[in-house]
């Protein structure tokens, strides 16, 4: 695209997800930049944007139904709220209470300090955790004297499951591992990649050979690095809003100009004109536009069946990568119905204690604002690769489920002041193994048409700071690519 030039582009963004709005967004962010004219259009099949990302406020409360926060850790996320000026919007979990539990024979037991994900990084607060037997603590240790996988390369791929029962033990995988990676991806850890979804573990291994030496060696090493730590954000790990998650949606709507988003506007069909180059997208109305670039942030499959008549090989790749469905159930409460030892964020529910949610987060402790005075918010989470048939029941079924778990685990008795479910049907992409070279060769195929672009949390990962990345990196593509 040549800048300062008079001619006016047409880039259509299919879905209205932070996916799709981040790809807006950017379109029009760096077209200003580059002085150049750009029309861009946003169809969203659904009545709202924001995808999962939904927020809601009720009686005092403040209830989300997908994500209610991101990581500071990955930049993205943060430097595009630093862009659209809500900076000063963004808040931190709560000093206190900062910790999680993971449930042990029906009971909370504090998670190990300076336990991260699937091992310790403190030596001490993991061997007095009950959560571990006494045989599965000695088989953890017996890492620090395996060798390393042969043929490791940091290239070399294996499943979440195979790697820590290699490294840890099974004990490991299924009181650790599991409900903590699992409460991030609902995956399977049999099929779950690790390379697409931790790849640090794998460098640690190469690294250092032993899991827990790379871990103690890291920590030690921030330890020493005091100009390293404050060089570092002043915020925590987990960042939110004291509106909401739905303060980023509603900051990129603004941006976008409102007669060139379209909701309740499904896009049906999609296809290239062969000698203009032009792209003619139909949507279920009956309207159609034309475009010079187009850009799908939608999960892979809903892309799938928009290219099969156009790249029935490139739609298979976008088929194959799996999907899981989740639902979030909001329980508010009186804190006098609340028992007075939930001192912590949430907790984590391991697959094998059997019971139906899978986490559960105590977000009137974790941010402010989330309940007010003398109120308490539970959030549940059901649904994923190890228990889709949660999902069969009607929401007061599920709120049942979630109650008798509550009753069961924090000994809750009393009926909520209110509830609210929230389903996500097929919205969670599962990275199986290999995962990275599928994507590899999906972007390969694209180059096929190089005024087409695919975003979304199929592909360079799941979070909100990955898929803000991906979509960004789509619209800088495709406005390097659209001539005159």
């Amino acid at each position: 695209m040549k800048p300062n030039s008079n001619a006016r582009y047409r880039v259509v963004v299919v879905g209205g997800g932070i996916s799709g709005l981040a790809a807006a967004h950017r379109l029009l962010e760096r077209a200003s930049q580059l002085h150049q004219a750009i029309d861009v259009e946003l169809f969203e099949a659904s009545p709202r944007l924001g995808g999962v990302i939904h927020t809601i406020k009720k009686q005092g409360f403040l209830l989300e139904g997908g994500p209610d926060s991101f990581i500071s850790e990955k930049p993205w996320a943060l430097n595009l709220c630093q862009r659209l000026g809500l900076e000063s919007y963004l808040i931190g979990t709560q000093q206190s209470h900062r910790r999680s539990f993971i449930v042990h024979r029906g009971k909370l037991v504090p998670t190990p300090e300076g336990f991260h994900l699937i091992a310790p990084s403190q030596f001490l607060p993991f061997v007095r955790t009950p959560i571990m037997s006494a045989l599965g603590k000695l088989r953890m240790a017996a890492d620090l004297v395996l060798p390393r996988r042969k043929n490791l390369s940091i290239e070399t791929d294996e499943s979440l499951d195979n790697f820590v029962r290699r490294r840890l033990g099974q004990e490991a995988l299924d009181r650790l591992a599991q409900p903590m990676v699992g409460g991030i991806y609902t995956s399977d850890p049999e099929k779950l990649s690790l390379r697409a979804t931790f790849p640090s573990f794998l460098e640690m291994e190469q690294q250092h050979r032993s899991l827990l030496l790379g871990m103690w060696r890291s920590r030690a090493a921030y330890k020493r690095s005091p100009a390293q730590r404050a060089s570092g954000p002043r915020y925590g790990l987990f960042l939110s809003f004291d509106d909401g998650m739905q303060q980023l949606v509603e900051r990129l709507q603004e941006k976008l100009s409102s007669s060139s988003l379209h909701l309740n506007s499904e896009v049906i069909s999609l296809r290239q004109e062969p000698h203009t180059q032009q792209w003619l997208i139909q949507l279920r109305t009956g309207c159609r536009f034309t475009a010079d670039a187009v850009c799908l942030a939608l999960p892979s499959h809903q892309s799938a069946t928009l290219l099969q008549a156009l790249a029935p090989r490139l739609a298979e790749k976008l088929r194959s990568v799996e999907y899981t469905s989740t639902a979030t159930v909001n329980l508010a409460y009186s804190t006098d119905d609340i028992p007075s030892n939930m001192a912590g964020f949430g907790f984590l529910v391991p697959a094998i204690e059997r019971y139906s949610v899978l986490a559960c987060s105590f977000s009137h402790l974790k941010f402010p604002g989330r309940a007010p005075k003398n109120g308490a918010l539970l959030r549940a989470f059901l649904g994923g690769a190890l228990q889709p048939e949660k999902l069969d029941y009607d929401d007061q079924g599920m709120i049942e489920l979630v109650r008798k778990n509550l009753q069961d685990l924090l000994g809750i008795m009393r009926k909520p002041i209110l509830t609210w479910v929230d389903r996500h049907p097929k919205a969670m992409a599962q990275y199986g193994v290999g995962h990275l070279d599928h994507v590899k060769q999906i972007d390969a195929e694209l180059l096929k048409w190089p005024q087409l672009k695919l975003a979304g949390n199929g592909f360079t990962g799941i979070g909100i700071p990955d898929c803000i990345r991906r979509a960004e990196q789509c619209a800088d593509q495709l406005l390097s690519r659209l001539e005159p």
